[in-house]
């Protein structure tokens, strides 16, 4: 899904750059251009960051689960 309407920026793009450092969004501005125009994407971009932080965290085991399954 399109995050970033102005330059084209994906969340596959935001992800792939989370999990290669680019954990906030001022690197995401500097390695993607994400949130230089006009602005709106921000929230969202921050969004995908949080997520996705909270994905790698849980696959390097360094973090607790932010949901429960349910029997």
């Amino acid at each position: 899904m399109y995050v970033c309407v102005c330059k084209g920026i994906t969340d596959h793009q935001i992800k792939d750059a989370v999990y290669s450092g680019a954990d906030t969004l001022g690197k995401l501005r500097k390695s993607l251009g994400v949130a230089t125009q006009c602005g709106k994407c921000a929230c969202h971009t921050r969004e995908v960051i949080r997520e996705t932080s909270g994905t790698a965290e849980m696959a390097s085991g360094l973090g607790s689960p932010l949901w429960y399954a349910v029997a």
